[in-house]
């Protein structure tokens, strides 16, 4: 074997080294090489090689015109056809000059090393056989033709298979079932929606006014047995007058079967002219090629419906007026509408491909981004522009994609939300003075007489009212305060003081409702630059919450770590949970969860707005989770203070 020669007759130095380096050499073959076909075709009476790998491409003569003159010469060298296209006219035409098989440029080594082996043992094979009789060797020769028969079929299929195009996909089949049938005409149709008739969808040498007119019932009797026994059917006579109106002396119909949806038409051949009937190879590499075929067939309308989705999905993003951009795993650009080009000016630049933050390079976005890569979950967050508008943006991740940003402006909302905070702010503090004398001359009922316990209760009722709207101003004016930064002095926390003293304070409503009460502060934990006073406050809101909203004998757990250079604190319950529908919106101002286990728990509804305006000032984020029935566990996250 290590003796055995193979010429390369290849015009490009680059692609004899490869095959010397990677495919010949290491299988223990001598290369030999030659820059055009004439030194091939004298190295090859001259070296005797036992294998040629001829490359249709070459200078002077060309691979078609160097095996017809090897014919001549009667080398008798198997040869291996190469070419980078992909035509059946010239796989049939390499084959039928005598090429043992062919493959296709660019390939790779294992691919190539295949083929050598496949040639060689065929070339093999054949030395052996020519030591039996003429008879063994006439059906060598035939087993040879079929074999070439089956490579070229193999060579189309997968010619037919990779296009895209139904157009062409329709027309190669046809053209490539009358060439490996030598038959006078082809056709193929195809079942219409209501699966009743066959309608020509492609045809070669078929008499024009035939092939407009060409439809058949699927009951026709030659249409039906194809389709219902999904099988071949030959029909041969000196006359047939077939449902489609014209005669012919020879039909051939094969079934379209696609994988998934079974039947879908008939590859049909034909001879009107020539009696000769289709023979049995002929049905089966007709066979072969309609599988082929089928399968070509679903993946181009396959392609044909995702590329109508893709223009319907381009459409939709360009007219959408929310800002949308997709990127992929590395967070680089792979889709950016319109209107995402308008609101980030980037009028005249091509942002695909492009990261994500060099378009918008902003800090709230690159913490979304290290989340949604962190977790794996969507995150929410707003995002001002240097320009004063205040987007929604909403970061999702895709898989097998990447991640979608969508921003709506919601500048107009927050001026209203402004407008609004401010009116509610102004509305509760001139309605304190009047609920202090109220709350006044209530006290001073009992002071003026006795009460009876009918006016006790009614008192009582007015003091619980008054305090209730007392708390809920309170709560209001807080949030107007904290919207505008006043009462944030800032300066170092210690976040595991402020937690471990409001747990003190909460125990006794625990003790009252028999609730556990979970905390173990950790043995270190960094500080962060915070406001003492308000950070207390979202710790005991928290609490408060969880409290009321966990049933008697339930439990409440609190921790803090450090994650990332943040610390995070999770308040958890077992208590009733929140519905998913509803946990976007518990941190809205006078939100409150709409169930019947809540309906008799007071609350002003501006607790939760209170815990994420402060965190939020203190440059935080809060979330919740939830579960019906299981409880929730609403966490913040602040970043740690630097030793």
């Amino acid at each position: 074997m290590a003796q055995e020669r193979i010429l390369v007759i290849e015009d490009s130095s680059e692609t004899q080294q490869l095959l010397a380096e990677l495919v010949l050499e290491p299988n223990g073959y001598r290369p030999l090489a030659a820059m055009d076909g004439e030194e091939g075709i004298r190295l090859a009476l001259q070296e005797h090689p036992v294998l040629i790998i001829l490359d249709l491409q070459l200078p002077g003569m060309n691979g078609f015109e160097v095996l017809e003159e090897l014919q001549k010469l009667n080398a008798n060298i198997p040869v291996v056809f190469t070419s980078a296209h992909q035509s059946p006219e010239l796989i049939v035409r390499a084959f039928r000059l005598g090429a043992r098989d062919f493959v296709l440029k660019p390939f790779d080594p294992r691919e190539m090393s295949e083929s050598i082996q496949r040639t060689l043992a065929a070339a093999r094979s054949r030395e052996k056989q020519q030591q039996f009789t003429q008879q063994l060797q006439e059906d060598n020769q035939q087993f040879e033709r079929q074999l070439q028969e089956l490579k070229a079929l193999y060579a189309i299929g997968r010619s037919v298979t990779s296009l895209l195009d139904l157009n062409r996909v329709f027309n190669r089949i046809v053209e490539a079932a009358t060439y490996v049938t030598n038959a006078e005409e082809g056709m193929l149709m195809l079942l219409d929606d209501a699966e009743e008739t066959l309608y020509l969808r492609a045809a070669k040498s078929v008499d024009e006014s035939n092939a407009r007119n060409l439809r058949m019932r699927v009951d026709d009797d030659t249409v039906e047995q194809a389709i219902q026994t999904n099988q071949p059917v030959l029909l041969m006579a000196e006359q047939i007058e077939v449902a489609t109106g014209y005669p012919v002396k020879a039909l051939l119909y094969v079934p379209l079967r696609a994988p998934e949806r079974g039947v879908i038409g008939v590859l049909g051949v034909a001879n009107h002219e020539a009696g000769e009937s289709f023979s049995k190879q002929d049905i089966f590499l007709l066979s072969a090629l309609a599988d082929y075929a089928a399968v070509a067939i679903e993946n181009a309308q396959l392609f044909s419906t995702a590329e109508t989705e893709r223009i319907k999905l381009e459409t939709i993003l360009r007219e959408a007026d929310e800002i949308i951009i997709v990127v992929d795993e590395d967070n680089n650009i792979l889709i950016c509408n319109a209107a995402a080009r308008v609101a980030l000016n980037l009028a005249g630049v091509s942002p695909t491909l492009r990261p994500l933050e060099e378009i918008l390079p902003h800090p709230v976005l690159r913490e979304m981004l290290i989340y949604v890569q962190d977790t794996g979950q969507a995150v929410s967050r707003e995002l001002s522009l240097d320009d004063e508008r205040i987007f929604n943006a909403q970061l999702k991740p895709i898989e097998g994609v990447g991640r979608v940003l969508v921003m709506q402006d919601i500048t107009y909302l927050k001026k209203l939300d402004s407008i609004k905070s401010e009116f509610v702010a102004i509305v509760s503090h001139d309605l304190r003075t009047p609920l202090t004398s109220i709350q006044g001359y209530v006290d001073l009922l009992s002071r003026v007489g006795p009460l009876n316990e009918q006016q006790k209760k009614c008192v009582g009722r007015v003091q619980d009212s008054a305090e209730t709207i007392t708390e809920l101003i309170n709560d209001s004016l807080d949030i107007g305060r904290i919207g505008a930064g006043l009462d944030l002095d800032m300066s170092p926390c210690d976040l595991r003081e402020i937690i471990s003293r409001a747990i003190d304070d909460a125990r006794p409503q625990t003790e009252e409702k028999r609730q556990e009460l979970y905390w173990k502060p950790p043995e270190t934990l960094p500080r962060v630059l915070g406001n003492a006073r308000r950070l207390r406050q979202v710790v005991d809101n928290l609490l408060i919450n969880a409290i009321k909203y966990t049933q008697e004998g339930g439990w409440i757990t609190v921790s803090a770590t450090e994650d990332n250079d943040h610390v995070v604190v999770h308040v958890a319950d077992n208590g009733i949970g929140i519905p998913l529908a509803q946990q976007p919106h518990v941190f809205d101002k006078f939100y409150r969860v709409e169930s019947d286990e809540v309906r008799d728990i007071q609350g002003t509804g501006l607790g939760l707005a209170i815990v994420k305006a402060v965190i939020e000032k203190h440059n935080g984020r809060v979330w919740v989770e939830s579960k019906p029935g299981m409880g929730s566990v609403f966490s913040f996250v602040l970043p740690a203070l630097e030793d």
